[in-house]
C-alpha cells in the first residue's frame, strides 16, 4: 500500500510557530526521559524543507457584483 504523504504551505512566521512547537514537545521528552530522534527529524524536515514560491488566488466570493 502506498504511504500518504501531505504537503503544507507555510510562510516563514507559521514556520518558526512550528519548529517551536516541536522544540517545545523535544524539550519536554528529555526532561521525562523518553527518546528524542523522531522529533529530531521532524524538526530537521520543516527547518530544511525545499522552498517554492506559489501564486496565491485570493477567494472574491465574498464580493458583490
Amino acid at each position: 500500500m502506498k504511504e500518504e504523504r501531505y504537503h503544507i504551505a507555510l510562510d516563514k512566521y507559521d514556520k518558526n510557530i512550528v519548529i517551536n512547537a516541536l522544540n517545545t514537545l523535544r524539550t519536554r521528552q528529555i526532561q521525562e526521559e523518553r527518546p528524542t530522534e523522531p522529533v529530531d527529524e521532524l524538526i530537521d524536515k520543516v527547518a530544511n524543507a525545499p522552498t517554492k514560491k506559489i501564486r496565491v488566488v485570493h477567494c472574491r466570493c465574498n464580493e458583490e457584483r
